[in-house]
């Protein structure tokens, strides 16, 4: 006939069970399929008849120890019926919401795929705190995730660092420009653009030059560069510029010298850092002292941190009439 009024609801309940067993007149000692807490979780029969609590006893959970050894039967002549499956594994209705406020595992918890795929797990976390998604284990670090990460929103990053509140590091994608920016220490450092072009705003880097012409120099004297173009990091002061890391770094050095005496058997120009020197070196004996010369040259330089490096003018003898030019330059930026 048909059914009249409301549907019934899902329920959330312990899925029942019954263990069977034969008895042989000796064995006092039986496995369950499933964990009890208590002798009272189970009601035991044993020929038809039912067992008071105090002819047997549940221990680790699932052994059943008879007092007495029940009785010989060819047949199952052992019923256990299980009233309450403490730790058994129940299901819930997959029509209905699962609402609760904590929850806790004791093992790892396992959360299958959306497919349904026996074979496909969206997320586990196991004992020790590691996290797999798409996976079910974290070959290295705290975190494994099978497949890669889309973020996806009008503006996504990921941060790092000790806790959310002090973020050690951050990336960045814009999606209104396409470019992904690295900030740590609440500053840009690098950015790459839609067409990969990468600009580090904060990479050490300098361009110096004299304020002046530096007349009738000296033998060994230091080059001055007191005029900055630019210094990125404030790493070049009095002459010198300082390495703020340890790095290789290229340094270029363009001197436009006047009046050379052509009675000098040498003039060399040196690049003097804390590790070695570079130079580069020629004979003026033109037959006349030459008006205008120019010398440049640049190195791939190691440095230490705190390492420095200045510019020097040698000349081998003759008079110190030589005029260092204003539009002298001296470069540099960490390389790698």
């Amino acid at each position: 006939m048909p059914y009249l009024g409301n549907e019934a609801a899902d329920r959330f309940v312990s899925q029942p069970a019954v263990d069977q067993f034969s008895g042989d007149g000796s064995t006092t000692a039986f496995t369950l399929s499933f964990p009890v807490t208590s002798d009272q979780d189970i009601l035991v029969s044993v020929d038809g008849v039912v067992q008071d609590v105090a002819a047997y006893a549940v221990s680790s959970g699932t052994t059943l120890t008879f007092t007495a050894a029940p009785s010989s039967n060819s047949g199952n002549n052992i019923f256990v019926n299980y009233l309450a499956r403490t730790h058994a594994t129940v299901a819930h209705p997959a029509t209905s919401a699962l609402t609760a406020t904590t929850g806790t595992f004791t093992g790892a918890f396992t959360s299958p795929g959306i497919d349904d795929n026996a074979d496909a797990t969206a997320i586990t976390i196991d004992s020790s705190e590691n996290v797999a998604i798409g996976t079910t284990t974290v070959a290295t670090g705290k975190v494994e995730i099978a497949g890669g990460i889309y973020l996806s929103g009008s503006s996504n990053f990921l941060r790092f660092g000790a806790d959310s509140s002090t973020p050690a590091g951050v990336a960045i994608h814009r999606p209104a420009s396409n470019t992904l920016s690295f900030v740590t220490a609440s500053a840009e450092q690098m950015r790459i653009s839609t067409d990969g072009e990468i600009t580090k705003p904060r990479q050490p880097a300098f361009s110096v030059k004299p304020s002046g012409d530096q007349s009738n120099i000296s033998n060994a004297a230091v080059i001055v560069f007191d005029s900055e173009i630019y210094d990125v990091g404030s790493n070049f002061a009095s002459n010198t510029f300082t390495a703020p890391v340890t790095g290789k770094y290229q340094l270029s050095v363009r001197i436009y010298v006047q009046t050379i005496d052509s009675a000098s058997p040498y003039v060399q120009v040196n690049l003097t850092t804390s590790n070695r020197g570079y130079f580069i070196i020629f004979d003026p004996d033109f037959g006349q002292d030459p008006v205008y010369w120019t010398l440049s040259f640049s190195e791939l330089v190691d440095m230490d941190a705190n390492d420095t490096a200045v510019v020097n003018w040698y000349q081998g003898g003759g008079a110190s009439q030589a005029d260092i030019n204003s539009s002298s330059l001296f470069s540099g930026f960490l390389a790698c």
